[in-house]
């Protein structure tokens, strides 16, 4: 056999070996570039990257700004007490909604997922999260508040709305995280939570208040049973 067949074959086999070796190599690198494609598709077409010029336009910008007034869709309310919780720019006091039982039982559910685990399931700022940072003394946690304390359970139901909202000091936002209603379910049962822990008798409805001890008064034990101690 001529020894130029013996070196295209060796060429071509070697050439059919490429496509292998790309194939093995782009298997186990990373890149920021997409894979090559023998066919393009939508994910390949060409398109300008962040912040890259273009001469089409006249400001040379190839990112165009949103159009002045544009809102994102499911953003646009119209009610300030609902989206802000302000009433004529102040701070509103009262929940935008009737405070009913699924609405509590609604707040209690999202304070459990996304409030409890810092300030804890009663409110005291004693969350597992809190626990263990005082337990690892790092020197750099903030003790999240305690919601029971004067300062929180004077601040206006817009104020606690807005807190879970945006945030406060160290506590990050959770507006992304928590939609509009479920924000204000919260702070309904935040406030359920307060006045639990500081209700007065006045909370108490007059036909239960006839059956409460006095105040200071110990309830007698149980009489123990004819032959001997109860066990």
């Amino acid at each position: 056999m001529p020894r130029w067949i013996l070196i295209v074959l060796a060429a071509l086999v070697t050439a059919s070996l490429l496509p292998l070796a790309c194939i093995a190599r782009a298997r186990v690198t990373h890149s920021s570039q997409p894979r090559v494609h023998p066919v393009r598709h939508m994910a390949q077409q060409p398109s300008y990257r962040a912040q890259e010029g273009n001469l089409v336009f006249a400001d040379g910008r190839a990112d165009r700004p949103p159009v002045e007034g544009t809102v994102a869709r499911g953003q646009l309310q119209a009610d300030d007490h609902l989206e802000r919780g302000l009433v004529n720019g102040t701070w509103a006091t009262a929940l935008p909604m009737p405070v009913t039982e699924p609405l509590l039982r609604r707040g209690k559910q999202r304070f459990e997922i996304y409030c409890a685990p810092c300030h804890g399931l009663a409110g005291y700022g004693d969350g597992p999260v809190a626990r263990r940072a005082d337990k690892l003394m790092e020197g750099t946690w903030v003790p999240p508040s305690s919601l029971h304390d004067a300062t929180v359970r004077g601040r206006p139901d817009g104020h606690l709305y807005n807190t879970i909202k945006n945030g406060i000091r160290n506590m990050p936002p959770y507006g992304p995280q928590i939609p509009t209603e479920d924000r204000w379910a919260i702070v309904a049962y935040v406030r359920a939570l307060q006045r639990s822990q500081h209700a007065t008798l006045a909370d108490v409805p007059e036909e239960v208040r006839g059956r409460m001890a006095p105040a200071g008064s110990v309830t007698p034990a149980a009489p123990t049973p004819a032959g001997g101690p109860a066990r």
